[in-house]
């Protein structure tokens, strides 16, 4: 018997999510654009596979040039002529409707255990001042004996310490988001990664699609969302300090750092955003991209 090939096996109890964006900038000159915002097919944490199904630019991400950075993640390079530009796709994935794994027994590995692939993950990086938050996360968390407990204890505690609303901006570091108490999904993603590294656990940003699958639907204009993920006995694991409950569909775009290496769009110049567009909806097996997406507009 062939050996089980998790690049190829089926994915546990599928569902189909339509996701995708639009955004159109107001731009005066000839601007070099990068955007991080292409899912693709790939193997996500804990072994679960995303695959997608059919997808198809829309306005100027047709005929972009694309590479793939250090993280592995698919990055569009765009020269966006001068007017008005918009540039976005549409697109259905397949993903497990087994809501996020919790596994509370896994064990926190020695540093001298890790894979050398992990090691950057404990370092301090741009958004991610966990140099700032040692002492603390020492002080608070450092009694706590196993892994996934650790880290459930650092998203527990900033789901009682921060109130999710608008309060920091893109310079924002995980230590300010903390000291204010008011974060986003970026902001909850940072401080979980931080306090992670600051107790030797790999941990990295994530960011994606996130449908209201399974939940009531919350009115407020979609946006992508961001997560985290720890590694922990041997693989990397899910969490997401910003709902600190699993939950199902997760489309994931890129990973990185922090938010400096997934950014969605990245400006050499001057363009600015006027209007954004964002979904991510369960969808029945037999929809195709012919029918309207249902955007909820910023």
């Amino acid at each position: 018997m062939a050996p089980h090939d998790p690049e190829t096996a089926p994915i546990d109890r599928p569902v189909r999510v339509r996701a995708g964006f639009s955004l159109t900038f107001d731009v005066p000159f000839p601007t070099p654009m990068l955007f991080v915002v292409q899912p693709q097919d790939r193997l996500g944490a804990t072994g679960t596979r995303q695959r997608i199904i059919d997808q198809r630019p829309l306005g100027a991400a047709q005929g972009i040039h694309t590479y793939t950075d250090a993280h592995g993640n698919l990055v569009w390079r765009i020269l966006a002529q001068p007017g008005t530009f918009t540039i976005g796709h549409d697109l259905i994935a397949e993903v497990s409707r087994v809501p996020d794994p919790v596994l509370p027994g896994l064990r926190k590995m020695r540093v001298e255990e890790l894979p050398d692939e992990t090691i950057g993950y404990l370092l301090p990086s741009r958004y991610v001042d966990s140099d700032l938050v040692s002492a603390e996360a020492w002080e608070r968390f450092g009694h706590i004996q196993g892994g996934w407990a650790q880290v459930q204890a650092i998203c527990d505690h900033l789901q009682d310490q921060c109130v999710y609303g608008y309060g920091s901006n893109s310079s924002t570091s995980a230590k300010q988001a903390l000291d204010s108490g008011r974060a986003v999904c970026r902001d909850f993603a940072h401080m979980g990664v931080a306090f992670c590294r600051a107790l030797n656990i790999p941990a990295r940003y994530v960011c994606g699609y996130m449908p209201d699958i399974d939940i009531v639907p919350d009115p407020v204009p979609m946006d992508f969302h961001a997560w985290f993920e720890a590694f922990l006995d041997g693989e990397w694991r899910t969490f997401d300090a910003r709902h600190n409950k699993p939950r199902t569909g997760r489309v994931l775009i890129a990973q990185g750092r922090d938010a400096s290496d997934v950014a969605f769009s990245t400006t050499f110049g001057s363009a600015r955003l006027t209007q954004m567009k964002v979904w991510a909806d369960e969808t029945d097996n037999d929809n195709t991209l012919d029918i309207e997406p249902r955007p909820r507009i910023f």
